[in-house]
């Protein structure tokens, strides 16, 4: 199989980790600088709001290139975000809380997990044609 048929078959994937990167790159940078201010899961509840607002946009015009039913689709997406953002709440409090690790360290390895079942509910729910 050529890498043209590999990235074809899998552009989706890829465009939603290079967005997902950006934006979770922009949601780790704000909760990092909220942190040093107010709690960390409150900071979180913030930062993750912005990166589901960025991620939206950005895989609306450049990814799934879906224009139609903008206000439905966001409403979902935002949804999809909501449930990311209860799981990663749980896993934030477990890991720092319970597991006594680092918050910044704790965010890292939750925005991993919270995203790939965001692409599949994403892709399947929010940008199906």
């Amino acid at each position: 199989m050529k890498v043209v048929d590999l990235y074809n078959r899998f552009r989706n994937l890829i465009l939603y980790g290079i967005i997902g990167a950006m934006c979770a790159a922009l949601d780790f940078g704000i909760y990092s600088c909220l942190c040093l201010v107010i709690p960390f899961l409150l900071a979180n509840i913030i930062s993750t709001h912005v990166g589901i607002i960025c991620s939206f946009l950005l895989n609306r015009y450049y990814n799934f290139k879906v224009k139609d039913k903008t206000p439905q689709r966001f409403v979902s997406f935002y949804l999809v975000g909501l449930l990311g953002l209860g799981l990663s709440e749980v896993l934030l409090y477990l890991f720092v809380d319970i597991f006594d690790w680092s918050n910044l360290l704790s965010k890292l390895f939750t925005i991993f997990i919270v995203a790939l079942l965001q692409f599949l509910l994403n892709k399947y729910v929010t940008f199906k044609k």
